[in-house]
């Protein structure tokens, strides 16, 4: 059975600077999902349904219901942090 490991990232404090970074990953990543699922032949939709591949998520992402968003900005989070956690330095030029 598959157990998830993910790297803990717990001791990472996001830097103050680094925040705002945190929104604008969630909209990249809610846009790079969306641009596959309308390769995969996916629509706009009321409701998820598989078979007819519809989905309500197909929106930009300032129309998506703050709990999507939330799925989104802990995806950016914790990609930051885990950046963060091996080491590396995120500037902005």
């Amino acid at each position: 059975m598959y157990k998830p490991n993910p790297i803990d990232t717990k001791s990472i404090d996001l830097p103050s600077d680094l925040k705002p970074l945190v929104e604008l990953i969630a909209k990249n990543v809610h846009d790079v999902w969306a641009k596959q699922r309308i390769k995969e032949g996916w629509v706009y939709g009321e409701k998820k349904d598989s078979e007819k591949k519809t989905t309500s998520c197909l929106v930009p992402y300032e129309e998506l219901s703050e709990e999507e968003k939330d799925y989104d900005r802990h995806t950016a989070l914790e990609t930051i942090k885990v950046v963060l956690k091996l080491g590396y330095k995120v500037e902005k030029k």
